[in-house]
């Protein structure tokens, strides 16, 4: 019996190489767990029926030599991630027929290595969410403890990983959405700097905003999807070229953390307080010098971020009309069948964000809050950069709560965005960011640390992420 608990890519890789067992039996394991577990936790919204032929074209690579880490790597994806001839819904009625025309560059990627996509996983709809609760296909409970949220929007991917039902996820971050699950699931999320990995084939949210990201049980397997998935793509306008990308930060031994703890003045749990406090502890022990940091403008991050992300929102949604592709309900006229598709089409958070974006980009209003937001936004970025110069690493909590009671927060929007206190910061500024799991409740629900580093310092993060997993 394979122990998918604690395997790990380069374990499994290594089980291949030596015979302990096939590419399909490692396949056929995670099926057996998603048939047994999936019913409740609702991570899966469509299992593939071509997995274990995908496993035997992974064998046939061992068999030539060809074989790569990732091949043979059963893998869930988010639904808003295109996989030709597949459905992705976005977790969206608008787009639930949706069957896409094209592999998503880091698609492209992972086929090419030959890993095993096993099928997509439920989400907020279209990345709207801290709970994937909004899913129009119903909600994804936590393995850990099934009555409460996975987090979101890409909490469908961390359940799987943690239920055992895949052995990496891929998910999208457009404000925390990887980071937030990791953290509420107990596993690795890794939010990559803005332009390190394609967006090619994502069902856009914010576009100045959205990143694939990676989730794993540990460091090293965040490490080795990223380093996979981190290619120039010319498809895409905002992939960063090779030539560029450079760190930017000038300190050079990556044993420097800065804390912001002003930002923590408020509003965060006493126990995820503790918790940091003693991972600052065991790092400085270990080494590190933690410094005290001052960031006068990202304690404005959510606030901006939810002016500039709903604009964003209410521009990409505006392709969805019920004409040219998605949900389309019947109408006497043009009018109402735009009303009628949008209104039935769209959940409750689509419709309020969509509304919110459309106000801030409305005349008289663009200047007085969008504008304004953009500005917000620079300022953010240059005070991180400039923080760079003297630290190597950020240091926050992952978020302000442990993983909260399914349907807690739900009619109160406000508390579900605060969930993204700690998470807008990294997203607004384009830098990388990691979250890694830093002990556990009495309950067993599990506490999140998080660090950023300058662009394209990821190796920075994978270094204290790999450091701090051997000290908690």
């Amino acid at each position: 019996m394979i122990d998918l608990k604690n395997l790990t890519i380069e374990k499994a890789h290594k089980d291949f190489l030596d015979g302990v067992y096939t590419c399909r039996e490692l396949s056929e394991a995670y099926l057996k767990v998603i048939q047994n577990k999936n019913k409740e936790i609702n991570a899966y919204l469509e299992v593939y029926d071509d997995v274990l032929a995908q496993a035997d074209i992974a064998q046939k690579k061992f068999f030539d030599g060809s074989a790569t880490l990732m091949t043979g790597i059963p893998v869930a994806i988010k639904d808003n991630i295109l996989f030709t001839g597949h459905i992705a819904s976005a977790g969206s009625r608008i787009l639930e027929n949706y069957t896409a025309s094209y592999n998503a560059f880091v698609i492209e990627k992972l086929k090419n290595e030959g890993a095993v996509l096993l099928g997509r996983t439920n989400m907020d709809e279209f990345a709207m969410g801290s709970s994937t609760q909004t899913s129009a296909f119903g909600v994804t409970r936590n393995p850990i403890d099934p009555s409460r949220v996975p987090g979101g929007s890409s909490g469908g991917s961390a359940a799987a990983l943690a239920a055992d039902m895949s052995l990496v996820a891929l998910g999208t971050e457009t404000c925390g959405s990887v980071r937030e699950p990791a953290a509420f699931c107990g596993l690795v999320g890794l939010k990559p700097t803005y332009g390190a990995v394609s967006r090619n084939g994502i069902i856009a949210m914010g576009n100045s905003l959205d990143q694939v990201s990676p989730f794993g049980k540990n460091v090293r397997d965040a490490e080795i999807v990223f380093n996979l998935l981190s290619k120039y793509d010319a498809q895409d306008s905002t992939s960063i070229p090779d030539t560029l990308r450079k760190p930017k930060s000038k300190k050079s031994n990556g044993k420097s953390i800065g804390v912001p703890w002003h930002l923590f003045a408020e509003g965060v749990d006493p126990l995820i307080m503790e918790n940091f406090k003693h991972s600052m502890d065991k790092l400085q022990k270990a080494g590190y010098e933690i410094i005290n940091i001052e960031l006068p403008f990202s304690k404005y991050s959510l606030e901006a971020y939810y002016i500039i992300m709903p604009a964003e929102v209410s521009t990409n949604l505006a392709r969805f009309d019920g004409i040219r592709y998605g949900y389309s309900a019947k109408g006497e006229n043009l009018k109402e069948i735009y009303m009628k598709s949008r209104g039935q089409g769209f959940g409750r958070e689509a419709r309020r964000r969509i509304l919110l974006g459309t106000y801030v980009l409305s005349h008289g209003y663009y200047d007085a809050y969008y504008n304004k937001a953009i500005k917000v936004r620079e300022k953010i970025k240059t005070e991180i950069i400039k923080a760079f110069e003297t630290v190597d690493l950020i240091a926050t909590p992952t978020a302000p709560m442990v993983a909260f009671k399914l349907g807690e927060k739900l009619d109160d929007p406000v508390a579900m965005y605060l969930c993204d206190i700690f998470s807008a910061p990294a997203n607004l500024s384009g830098v990388p960011s990691i979250a890694l799991p830093s002990g556990n409740t009495e309950e067993g629900l599990p506490f999140s640390i998080q660090f950023m580093a300058s662009h394209f310092s990821e190796n920075t993060l994978f270094e204290v992420g790999k450091k701090f997993e051997e000290i908690r």
